[in-house]
C-alpha cells in the first residue's frame, strides 16, 4: 500500500485519543515502545490486550476490549496478526460511531476489514508504523542515515 505524506501528516495531526489494541507490558515488544511513545507526543493512549486486563501500564488501566473505552477514539492502532483484524474493526466501528482512523502495523493487513472500515468512512492504514512514520514526517529522525525530507538546519 502507498501513502502519501500528506494523508499520513493529516491522520497523525488530528488524532488526539488512540487506543492501542494488543499491547505488551513487556518493554522491549514493539507495541509497548509505540504505545508509549504515542503518549510522549501528547497522545491520550487508551490499551487494550485481554491478557493484561486490569493491569495499569504508563499510570493508565489496561482493558479487555475496545467495548470497555469511555467515550470515543480517533484512531484505533491494531498490534495483532491479520487474521484477528475483522473482529477488532467490527468491535471499533459499533463502539466508537466517530472512528477516524484503523491504523494496521508493520506487517498487518486485512483488505475486507479494511473496506469495511473504508465504507463507513473511516481512513485505514495498513502496514505501516505511527511511530516510524510521525518520527519520519515531523522530523524526528535525523540518525543511522534516515531522509526525513524536513530540513531542520537554518542559515
Amino acid at each position: 500500500m502507498t501513502y502519501s505524506d500528506a494523508l499520513l501528516r493529516d491522520v497523525l495531526t488530528r488524532a488526539k485519543r488512540v487506543a492501542v489494541v494488543g499491547v505488551s507490558m513487556n518493554p522491549v515488544r514493539a507495541s509497548y515502545f509505540v504505545a508509549r511513545y504515542l503518549g510522549l507526543r501528547g497522545f491520550e493512549v487508551e490499551l487494550v490486550n485481554p491478557r493484561h486486563a486490569g493491569e495499569t501500564l504508563f499510570g493508565k488501566p489496561v482493558r479487555a476490549s475496545l467495548s470497555e473505552i469511555e467515550g470515543g477514539v480517533d484512531m484505533v492502532d491494531i498490534f495483532r496478526r491479520s487474521e484477528a483484524v475483522p473482529e477488532i474493526v467490527q468491535e471499533a466501528l459499533a463502539a466508537f460511531p466517530q472512528l477516524q482512523t484503523v491504523w494496521m502495523q508493520i506487517g498487518v493487513e486485512h483488505a475486507e476489514a479494511a473496506a469495511q472500515a473504508q465504507a463507513r468512512g473511516v481512513t485505514v492504514i495498513q502496514n505501516r508504523c505511527p511511530k516510524i512514520e510521525y518520527q519520519r514526517l515531523f522530523g524526528e529522525l535525523r540518525m543511522g542515515g534516515f531522509a526525513t525530507g524536513v530540513i531542520s538546519s537554518k542559515l
